[in-house]
């Protein structure tokens, strides 16, 4: 697989340490190749995980619970969830993520290698539809 391209909007004025974690914040809805695609590339450059879960209303985009996705990822990842690699939360509905002057960690946008940037949860879901899934 190509690498991801990484552009920092924002540099840490802190060092980076072992204890901290990468923050990814989505509705995972589903959970699929991409979204993992994109954990396995932090994790492969040594990162802890934080993966948050908006709470957001079961609709036709978000036809999961927040407590279905946080138990879904959970279960693809137990060895990572049991040892503290990866922790998983739902936060509240966010409507912007907002930062001061001298924050303590970067701001990054990973690009995806085509063949990740091309997977679609809206896809997935239509899929799963056919199938009677959901």
């Amino acid at each position: 697989m190509e690498n991801w391209d990484k552009i920092v909007h924002v540099k840490s004025s802190l060092e980076p340490n072992k204890n901290q974690y990468a923050m990814f914040i989505g509705r995972w809805q589903p959970l699929h190749l991409g979204h993992q695609a994109l954990f396995q590339e932090a994790l492969d450059n040594g990162k802890n995980l934080l993966i948050c879960i908006r709470d957001g209303e079961v609709n036709e985009k978000n036809p999961f619970t927040p407590e279905e996705v946080k138990k879904n990822i959970e279960d693809t990842y137990p060895f990572l969830v049991e040892y503290g690699i990866m922790k998983v939360m739902v936060i509240p509905d966010i409507e912007s993520v907002n930062f001061g002057r001298g924050v303590g960690y970067d701001i990054i946008e990973h690009i995806p290698p085509t063949e990740i940037g091309e997977v679609s949860a809206t896809k997935i879901r239509e899929q799963m539809r056919k199938e009677g899934k959901l």
